[in-house]
């Protein structure tokens, strides 16, 4: 897998994420959830220089100018709920791209034990098309490894990319180890660790809670 570390750059994207980190600026969860969509957009734009492209003119009103265009089918595969800023922000750069959603959420077993259990797809066929897999805070890597379980039995994609605002170094190996090896990671910062409970340490809390309100 290919990391794309983006933090390692001095971009306005740190700027964001800051934001997104700060106890008092999440207390808005308007300005948390924009945060998130233009950090989709920045990580998007990214990722569309390692896309394919095909060349054409276009007729202008004064003359013919020569261009690219994009030739992938993008698919774009959201988690749900937190993933739906990030989608946003994805989708704004990539308009013609096909949609997809997936329900998962952790099923504790015991106090710190979980399982990932998914409850609901809706999503094209993925045969030859290109899958941005995209959720906010990648913890254990057990999440994006069940969505891309569940998304073969929508075909064979051509190419994988994972789109993820932050990560923990121990899900980003994960992933790594169990997604093809011609699969790009996009993320916006790496953190060290996860905390007895599989959270992100320093992280950011419950992306889901931050960007729509705590849930039952």
């Amino acid at each position: 897998m290919t990391i794309h570390d983006l933090s390692a750059q001095s971009s306005i994207l740190n700027h964001f994420i800051a934001e997104l980190r700060n106890i008092d600026v999440q207390k808005d969860s308007m300005r948390f959830r924009r945060n998130v969509e233009r950090i989709g957009e920045i990580l998007g734009y990214e990722m569309s220089k390692h896309l394919n492209y095909e060349f054409e003119d276009i007729k202008t009103p004064l003359g013919i100018a020569p261009t690219q265009l994009l030739s992938d089918q993008l698919v774009i595969c959201s988690i749900l709920r937190a993933g739906l800023p990030l989608h946003n922000g994805l989708l704004n750069y990539f308009d013609k791209a096909e949609n997809a959603f997936i329900s998962a959420f952790r099923k504790y077993t015991s106090e710190d034990e979980f399982e990932i259990e998914v409850k609901y797809m809706a999503a094209p066929q993925i045969d030859n098309k290109v899958i941005i897999l995209a959720d906010p805070m990648l913890a254990t890597g057990r999440t994006i490894e069940n969505t891309f379980e569940i998304l073969k039995q929508r075909g064979k994609a051509k190419q994988i990319h994972v789109v993820a605002v932050i990560g923990s170094q121990q899900g980003v190996d994960y992933i790594a180890n169990c997604l093809p090896d011609n699969t790009h990671l996009w993320i916006a910062a790496i953190d060290a660790e996860l905390n007895d409970h599989s959270y992100i340490v320093p992280g950011l809390g419950d992306a889901g809670d931050l960007a729509y309100g705590i849930k039952m």
